[in-house]
């Protein structure tokens, strides 16, 4: 099982958190987006190998959203956050 740094709570289990999804994906425009705009935000994901940023809810804990940098191949935490944060690279 993960552990995962809660900025707010600090270090807690993954079950604690439900996955919100990619936190690098930009939503299209209400006002301009088109049809194929939303499709391609909706059902066109990549899925990276390697480092990678998401969005994770504190749903067990205080029910916030945080970033998390992650390693999608050994799912190692590297860095954790608010969304508003730029996270480290994990490099030495």
């Amino acid at each position: 099982m993960l552990e995962i740094t809660c900025p707010y709570c600090g270090k807690r289990a993954q079950k604690e958190f439900t996955y919100a999804g990619d936190a690098g994906a930009e939503r299209p425009n209400l006002e301009t987006g088109t049809n194929q705009d939303w499709f391609e935000f909706v059902y066109l994901r990549d899925n990276p190998r390697g480092l990678h940023d998401e969005l994770w809810h504190h749903s067990a804990g205080c029910r916030r959203l945080i970033k998390v940098r992650r390693d999608v191949v050994t799912h190692e935490i590297i860095d954790t956050g608010a969304p508003s944060d730029s996270l480290s690279t994990g490099a030495s």
